[in-house]
């Protein structure tokens, strides 16, 4: 269920980006297990009975025209936006795929969000099935040699997986930011108001602009 989430994804140019290598830690073998481990993931990887090695896949580029134009047969890239074929080869292919895909930074800031986005439908899933599930680093270079992992691939996450041992609640909740401190609303300066759960459409601090005067006929 899991990796089914992380697949259907939202991704560019419908591409491939999140790979992952799952490991069943009864599968492995002591020396494996060791070797795996970092200072931080001692305890985690002897309680946790499966460890999802996730990568990122630098070669998203490849196919990606094909898939492009597969997208418009479907009508998922609908002509009523200016897609057709020739568009992707001469505008989305030719001058924002492949230069991206050519630049180091752009393509590593591509591959890390689209990966992430599969990362995190995946961990919501898992907690949707009830398991308790954790993201940690993890030692590229052993990682790689151990799990055989191929060159394009860049190491994001390990992500943890099992049955909690106790109640959600029983380790603490991590403290967050007010919202206003890190979202805005129209411009930077401009905290975005946080409201009552269910109380007013968003950004309204709550309030109803209609609540207190008189609504229309209802027909």
């Amino acid at each position: 269920m899991m990796l089914e989430a992380a697949n259907r994804a939202s991704r560019a140019v419908n591409a491939d980006f999140a790979k992952a290598i799952v490991c069943f830690r009864d599968e492995l073998s002591d020396e494996i297990r060791q070797q795996l481990k970092t200072p931080t993931t001692t305890v985690q990887s002897d309680l946790a009975p499966v460890s999802i090695f996730w990568y990122g896949d630098l070669t998203f580029a490849e196919g990606a025209r094909q898939r492009l134009k597969e997208l418009v047969d479907l009508g998922a890239l609908p002509v009523t936006h200016g897609w057709s074929h020739a568009y992707v080869d001469d505008v989305a292919y030719q001058q924002v795929v492949a230069p991206m895909s050519q630049d180091e930074k752009s393509s590593l800031w591509a591959v890390s969000v689209e990966t992430g986005l599969a990362i995190a439908q995946a961990m919501l899933a898992g907690v949707d099935e009830g398991l308790g599930v954790g993201l940690h680093s993890f030692n590229p270079a052993t990682a790689n040699e151990v799990l055989k992992v191929p060159d394009p691939w860049v190491p994001m996450w390990v992500l943890f997986a099992g049955y909690p041992a106790e109640d959600p609640s029983g380790g603490g909740q991590r403290p967050r930011r007010p919202l206003g401190d890190n979202f805005f609303r129209a411009q930077y300066g401009t905290p975005w108001t946080e409201m009552p759960e269910g109380d007013g459409p968003p950004g309204t601090g709550g309030h109803d602009p209609g609540a207190d005067g008189p609504r229309p006929p209802v027909a």
